[in-house]
Order: C-alpha cells, then structure tokens, then sequence
C-alpha cells in the first residue's frame, strides 16, 4: 500500500535506512538533505517503508504543489528492490490529488510512460565511471578536453582541495548567479549550509584551481553517497574561461579517483555547451524524467 505521509508522520530513522539499502539511492533523498532543500517535505512511502518517494511540497496564492528544489537535480521513487515502470507509474499516481501542479524530477532508474493527466519530459546528465586507471580514462578525452589541459598546463594552473568553500560560492554570485532570477540570499545560504554540513559529515570536497600569481581562478563542489559523487556546484572567474582552469579541476578529480569504484556525475545538462564540456572527459549521458 502506498500512503501520502506529511513531514511530522515521516519516521525518518526508517526513511534514511530505505535510501541506505536503495540499489538507486542517491544524496538528494536524505531527510538531512531534504530539511535543508525544502523544509517540510512530504512523501509517498510504501508499506513499511520498503520504497518511499519525497515530495517537496509548498502552497502558492493557496494552492499546494510539488516542486524541484534547488541544488537538487533528481528524486523520484527509492527502493532496496528493482522498481519496476509499473510501480514507478503507481506511486506517481498516489500524489494527492489536491497537489493541482507538478514540476518534478524522477532519477535516471525510474522509468515510465503512458499516465493519464502527466507530461514526461526527458532530461539528460553525463556520468562517468571511474573504475579504470587514468591513462585509460585520459584516452576517452575529447581532443578539445585535451588541448584545454594543455592551456591550464602553459598558464600554469595548479589544482588543490579546498576546505572552504565560500570563495566559490562568491565567485558564482558575482560572475554568473546575477543572471539567475530566483536563486537570492536564502538559496546561497542554504548552499552554504549544504556544503560545510556535508564537509562536516565526510561527504562534500572541494576543489579550487589558482594561476602562477595565486589569483583564483575556479572551483568545483562535490558530494558523495552510494557510490557516486555528484558535481553539485561550480564557480569561476573569466579568465578561467581562457585558462584551462575548469578542465583542470575535473581532470585532477579524475585522477585522484581514478581506479575507485565510483561514477562521476556531472549533474547535467541540456545546454549544448555544457553538455559538450561534460562528455569531453568520456563520460556517457543518462536520461532522466520531469514530470
């Protein structure tokens, strides 16, 4: 039986356990994740919580909808066990039907079609394994991936981790983020918070790449859990554009990790430049629903 439960019902011991054991499971599900992404989640959980799906929920002019929320590219259903289409499309339809507008993400294990009432929109992300040596993933590069390694090299690029974050959050702000209209002081807040909480819990790195006169240049947040580390957050200066610096992060990333059973995902993207960048290190691109 699949039930809408409301944040203050969720036994969020049971909750996190399910994601623990989920052959999908991912970082976004978390009840930790979720306080701090959209506080007072709902969800749609299954029997004794042997599959279970958040619901970012909120109210706008006094309706009630479901929501994608920031810093979280995909949700959708979890479970230990295989999830069929089938069971995809039931917990799909046991959202509430008060809920009049949904603007959702499923994750690239859900599959499904064909339900009265829903459009399915399809998404991409890349993903790269890095179980292989580096000399064999550095093969897979694209020869632009290659010749941007060579820029970072001749401009003397270094790479090193970061323990503090903030330099490319700031970075973001002011270089990029004034073009996003709704991303203000909450949501960077609520970035900060995702970050130094996961640095805290073992789960977030940071990468920042500087030049030869030890100006920032870039740097590259990323978070771990089952398995994969997702390229959650980025930010750069304009040189970096012309200097390789970017490359530079993912590349040294790549090969601090190389031959570790991990994948890599570069969380995106739909934009065609982006999407180039991401598959010039090999990776393979991943589709994934909007509902």
């Amino acid at each position: 039986m699949i039930q809408f439960v409301e944040n203050k019902d969720i036994n969020f011991e049971r909750w996190d356990q399910c994601i623990d054991q989920s052959l999908n499971g991912i970082i976004y599900p978390y009840s930790f994740y979720l306080d701090q992404v959209a506080p007072g989640w709902a969800a749609l959980v299954m029997d004794d919580y042997q599959a279970v799906m958040p619901l970012p929920v909120e109210k706008k002019a006094g309706w009630p909808y479901v929501y994608q929320p920031f810093f979280v590219q995909q949700l959708g259903v979890f479970s230990p066990a295989p999830l069929a289409p089938d069971m995809v499309k039931k917990f799909i339809e046991h959202i509430p039907s008060r809920f009049r507008f949904i603007n959702y993400n499923l994750n690239i294990h859900n599959r499904t079609e064909n339900i009265k009432g829903v459009k399915l929109i399809k998404h991409t992300t890349f993903e790269l394994d890095l179980i292989s040596p580096y000399s064999v993933l550095q093969k897979n590069y694209s020869s632009n991936t290659l010749r941007n390694l060579k820029k970072a090299a001749k401009n003397k690029i270094f790479v090193t981790p970061a323990s503090d974050p903030e330099i490319i959050i700031e970075s973001f702000r002011r270089y990029r983020g004034k073009s996003i209209k709704n991303l203000g002081e909450a949501q960077y807040n609520t970035l900060k918070h995702l970050i130094h909480s996961g640095i805290y819990r073992g789960n977030a790195k940071a990468y920042t790449a500087w030049d030869a006169q030890n100006n920032f240049c870039a740097g590259v947040v990323f978070l771990y859990s089952h398995k994969k580390t997702i390229l959650i957050f980025s930010g750069s200066t304009p040189p970096a554009r012309e200097n390789g610096a970017m490359t530079a992060i993912i590349d040294q990333f790549i090969k601090d990790y190389s031959e570790h059973d991990l994948t890599l995902d570069f969380e995106g993207s739909d934009n065609r430049n982006l999407a180039r960048f991401y598959s010039g290190f090999g990776s393979k691109e991943c589709v994934y629903l909007q509902v």
